[in-house]
């Protein structure tokens, strides 16, 4: 049996763990889905045989997903973030989310179906926004500003100047 991870994301679902746990690992390579926990009989909160808990990967993150109820929702305090190689790659990560009952937000963030924040974000903007050349990165940050899903090639134009 394979040892724990000291360190585990826990996710908290309203009732729909398994089936966000089974799309991120259709969606994202090395990511998986593992044990599925089901209430026994005498769980006071949920009916025999329910989904309580599923461990999955989301590329390479060991992660939980807890059917807790209706009382906490995800917020952009906690997001997936990325890195993508680049427009195609974004595009993919982009459509599948939205795509799949999400919704698009500002500079690269969408939310999936169940609330989760994503960040897909193409390598070539973090390294403008990290590289020594600061005028690239001021005008790479200002092209983002006014994007939903970001445009690999107007922020590379943007670098450029």
């Amino acid at each position: 049996m394979a040892k724990p991870a000291k360190n585990t994301i826990c996710l908290w679902y309203d009732g729909d763990a398994e089936e966000a746990a089974r799309f991120y690992a259709e969606t994202f390579p090395d990511s998986s889905v593992g044990a599925v926990t089901r209430a026994p009989a005498d769980n006071p909160s949920s009916p025999e045989g329910a989904v309580l808990t599923v461990d999955f990967t989301v590329l390479g993150i060991p992660c939980v997903g807890l059917n807790g109820g209706p009382t906490f929702k995800h917020s952009e305090a906690f997001s997936f973030q990325v890195s993508t190689e680049d427009q195609a790659e974004t595009d993919r990560y982009w459509n599948a989310i939205v795509g799949n009952g999400g919704e698009e937000s500002a500079c690269g963030w969408c939310k999936d179906k169940w609330g989760v924040s994503w960040q897909i974000t193409p390598r070539v903007l973090m390294e403008a926004f990290t590289g020594s050349d600061r005028a690239a990165a001021r005008r790479a940050f200002e092209a983002m500003m006014e994007m939903r899903k970001i445009d690999v090639a107007a922020i590379e134009a943007a670098i450029r100047g």
